[in-house]
C-alpha cells in the first residue's frame, strides 16, 4: 500500500453526512421499485446479483453505525487516504457477508429502513469529532463518512448499470466527494507534478514523477468525467477501452495513467 501523506484537502463535514444520508435515501428509495426478477439480474461484480448488490451497500453504511456502538479507541493511526488501497484485502470477506445478509434478510427495504434509522440516530448522537475503530485503522468519524461517499456512488452506478432504466440520481455532494477523494488517492499512489489530471467540475490534481510546469499549460494533461474517473479508478472501466471510446482526454508522454489504475481492487 502507498504511504499516504497527510491530506491536506478538507471537506465540510456536515455536508458529507448530509450527502451520505441523501444518496442512501436514493438508493433505498429506488430499491423500493425493484420486482423480484429484477433484484434476480445480475451484476459487472462477479457472481453477484442486484439482491447482493443491494446488500452489500447496506452493510457499508451499518459499519458506520457498528463503529459508532463499539468502544472509541484513544488514537488516530489512518486516514482517509489510507481506505482506498487497503479494501481489496477484505474483497473475499466481503462477499461472503453480502451472500449472508441476502439469507437473512429477505425483505430489502425493511433491511434498508432500518439501516438508514439507526444511521441518523447515531450521527445525530455524535455531531462532533469522535474516533472510529474501522477496518483500515482508527480514523475520524468524518473521515469515514468521507469513504462511504465512495461506496454509495460506486454501487449506485452499478445497481444503474445493472438494472435497465433504474436510474438512480446521484447527489451532487456524495458524486464530488467521491471524485476527489478517488483523485487524491491517484496523488498518492504515483506522487509527483508532471502530469495534471483534471475530472471537472470537481478534481484536479498532479501526479507522476518528471519535470514540474510552474506556469501555463502543463505538458501532460488528462481529462474526464466524473463517472469515468471513479470507474477507472474502481475497475469498472479499463484505461485502454476509455480512451478508444473517446471517455478520456490524454496528451504528453506521461499522460498514459493505464499502469496505475485501478486504485481500488
Amino acid at each position: 500500500m502507498p504511504s499516504a501523506r497527510k491530506r491536506a484537502r478538507t471537506y465540510d463535514p456536515a455536508k458529507t453526512r448530509a450527502a451520505v444520508l441523501a444518496q442512501f435515501g436514493n438508493v433505498r428509495e429506488a430499491v423500493g421499485t425493484l420486482t423480484p426478477e429484477r433484484l434476480a439480474l445480475a451484476t459487472r461484480l462477479g457472481d453477484w446479483t442486484v439482491r447482493e448488490l443491494v446488500a452489500h451497500t447496506g452493510m457499508a453504511l451499518a459499519a458506520v453505525v457498528r463503529f459508532l456502538d463499539a468502544p472509541e479507541p484513544t488514537k488516530q493511526d489512518a486516514t482517509v487516504l489510507d481506505w482506498p488501497f487497503a479494501t481489496s484485502a477484505d474483497s473475499a470477506a466481503i462477499a461472503d457477508v453480502g451472500h449472508k445478509l441476502v439469507e437473512q434478510n429477505p425483505d430489502l427495504g425493511a433491511f434498508l429502513a432500518g439501516i438508514q434509522e439507526s444511521l441518523a440516530e447515531r450521527l445525530a448522537a455524535h455531531p462532533g469529532p469522535r474516533l472510529l475503530a474501522t477496518n483500515v485503522g482508527a480514523m475520524p468519524l468524518a473521515d469515514y463518512l468521507i469513504t462511504r461517499t465512495v461506496e454509495l456512488v460506486v454501487h449506485t452506478d452499478d445497481l444503474n448499470t445493472a438494472v435497465p432504466g433504474l436510474d438512480i440520481p446521484f447527489d451532487r455532494q456524495a458524486l464530488a466527494t467521491c471524485t476527489r477523494l478517488l483523485a487524491d488517492a491517484l496523488a498518492v499512489k504515483a506522487p509527483g507534478a508532471s502530469t495534471e489530471v483534471r475530472i471537472p467540475p470537481y478534481a484536479v490534481v498532479q501526479c507522476i514523477e518528471g519535470p514540474r510546469h510552474t506556469r501555463g499549460t502543463p505538458p501532460n494533461v488528462v481529462e474526464t468525467d466524473p463517472l469515468t474517473w471513479i470507474r477507472l479508478a474502481t475497475g469498472r472501466t479499463r484505461w485502454h477501452s476509455a480512451l478508444a471510446e473517446a471517455k478520456i482526454r490524454a496528451s504528453g508522454e506521461r499522460a498514459d495513467l493505464g499502469a496505475l489504475l485501478p486504485l481500488m481492487g
